[in-house]
């Protein structure tokens, strides 16, 4: 069997939000290569906004479950029991709807803001939401001495 190796060194470089991502996407691709039920995109829509699809086709709204919680995304299936057609009619079945769970690690700061399920196409929007106190912020170069300035925030510390 001929595997194929992708290389996601370029990505690291070029994306935003998703920076762990890229590592576990690296180990998945090493692995046994089992786990690529169901397929998926991850796109970049912006600099701080992102979604991923997933191909869920034969599944309801109602049997996918989506669960954030503090920096991991996951995403399972499973057919309702009463859904399972008599599987002695079918003479072929290629249409995978077997139960999964896709977990998606997600970098500081990402947000799930929503998801939909169009044409058997499910899409989760994120949003990257840096703090106010963690963005950068510019820093004004002052005129004086800093020995002035230092004696200046001895003194403030000493009336203190």
């Amino acid at each position: 069997m001929m595997r194929t190796v992708f290389d996601f060194s370029p990505y690291h470089r070029s994306t935003v939000g998703f920076d762990r991502l890229f590592s576990t996407l690296e180990s998945l691709a090493q692995g046994d290569g089992g786990g690529n039920y169901p397929p998926y995109d991850i796109e970049r829509l912006d600099e701080d906004s992102y979604r991923i699809t997933l191909a869920v086709a034969g599944f309801a709204e109602s049997e996918i479950e989506l669960t954030a919680q503090q920096n991991l995304l996951t995403i399972s299936a499973r057919k309702d029991s009463e859904d399972e057609a008599d599987p002695a009619r079918y003479l072929h079945r290629g249409i995978a709807n077997r139960a999964f769970e896709r977990r998606f690690q997600l970098a500081d700061h990402v947000e799930v803001r929503g998801a939909r399920l169009i044409n058997g196409l499910l899409s989760v929007d994120l949003v990257r939401e840096v703090p106010e106190a963690m963005k950068p912020r510019k820093i004004a170069i002052g005129g004086g001495d800093l020995h002035q300035i230092a004696d200046a925030a001895d003194k403030a510390k000493k009336a203190a």
